[in-house]
């Protein structure tokens, strides 16, 4: 049965959105992307406003809404130029949270979900490390059984939140000589002897995302700090890894349509030859362009988004979300930028951060090229 979403209730939620960012984030962001990190204490207040895991179940401290309300929160962050903290809110609540939900034992759900909705806990998920990215098979930290503990050795790095983090799915490696059945998830508490952080990664874009190195040595974790059961972390990662490329997919398209609107503006006020800028047919045409293929996009990963909630999205058509979308987002933001001149490329106008945030969209969640093959596969097989 098609999962229906009162539309009316998810606009109001999304008019909700918009005003709590417009007061708590708008002001500061600029301060923010030039210090290179968001306050943790903004954890709080978005928790309090309710946009962190809104899909998460009431007995685990959520409001058990349909999923289109947690993309709503993505989509309006990367909508209004925050696209790093639009990062940092999609791994918390559309990628730990539902790790948490679908795979977690009833005392780890209690233990951390409640803590995620309110922002009193940050999450992460920790999978790629400096000799193994896209291939996870080839990780090479370690968790050894000691008694009813593990031993994990190991570093990480590109984590999303590592900085704020206060849990940490770290995929770690429970049996060496198993390859990808080798594998295991662990809820890492952060607090723990033998974890540490190293610095905030300086990136060319999203600045104020908190990308981060951690390490992890002699770092003793109790069993009951497993996720699922031992060495399944490989099934559970490519289990839960579509919803992750569908809401990075649409980011992509509200990032876009920020994009889009600003640079309509834009070309509505800005005089050139004695014209509006809108007037010319350069201009005409790309906007045309650019219009369309946002268009074409939002259409495709708003169907996989109903697809998702009816448990009908496969990994093939997400990855074609993921793949299309971003690849859009980036050409959009170049055209924007391009119909901007020469102001386009200075800080003062956003256009320039939109562009910058946008390239890693086409990398972190599995890369295009990754994408591609997925896709190929399910054409045309191995």
């Amino acid at each position: 049965m098609t999962n229906t979403v009162d539309q009316e209730e998810l606009a109001l939620f999304r008019d909700a959105v918009i005003k709590a960012l417009e007061t708590e984030v708008a002001p500061h962001y600029e301060a923010w992307e030039k210090s290179g990190i968001v306050p943790r204490e903004l954890w709080n207040t978005l928790g309090a406003a309710g946009m962190l895991c809104v899909d998460v179940t009431e007995d685990c401290g959520g409001c058990g809404a349909p999923f289109q309300y947690s993309v709503v929160v993505g989509e309006e962050l990367a909508r209004m130029g925050f696209g790093a903290l639009s990062t940092n809110v999609m791994v918390h609540s559309d990628i730990v949270a539902p790790y948490l939900s679908h795979i977690g034992n009833d005392a780890q759900k209690q233990q951390w979900l409640p803590k995620m909705v309110s922002g009193e806990a940050v999450g992460a998920i920790a999978m790629t490390e400096p000799g193994a990215g896209s291939d996870l098979q080839a990780i090479r930290t370690s968790a050894v059984k000691d008694g009813d503990d593990y031993i994990l050795n190991g570093s990480k790095t590109f984590i999303t939140n590592g900085q704020h983090a206060d849990m940490v799915i770290v995929a770690a490696k429970t049996d060496p000589n198993a390859g990808a059945k080798g594998i295991s998830l662990f809820l890492v508490d952060t607090s723990l002897p033998g974890f540490s952080k190293g610095r905030n990664l300086d990136k060319i874009g999203q600045h104020s995302g908190d990308t981060s190195e951690l390490f992890f040595s002699d770092m003793r974790i109790p069993a009951s700090a497993l996720l699922g059961e031992e060495g399944q972390g490989f099934v559970y990662l490519m289990r839960e890894l579509p919803r992750e490329r569908l809401v990075i997919g649409a980011l992509g398209v509200a990032a876009a349509r920020g994009s889009l609107d600003m640079t309509i503006q834009y070309t509505q006020e800005r005089e050139l030859f004695g014209q509006k800028l809108s007037q010319l047919q350069n201009t005409r045409f790309e906007i045309a362009r650019m219009e369309t293929d946002y268009r074409i996009n939002k259409a495709f990963v708003d169907q996989c988004i109903r697809e998702y909630e009816d448990g009908k999205l496969d990994a093939p058509t997400a990855s074609m979300a993921k793949y299309s979308a971003t690849e859009m987002q980036c050409r959009v933001a170049d055209g924007c930028l391009q119909l901007f001149g020469g102001y386009g490329y200075t800080t003062e106008y956003p256009i320039s951060r939109n562009f910058i945030d946008a390239r890693v969209q086409r990398i972190y969640g599995g890369t295009s090229e990754v994408m591609k093959e997925i896709i190929a596969r399910s054409v045309l097989g191995r």
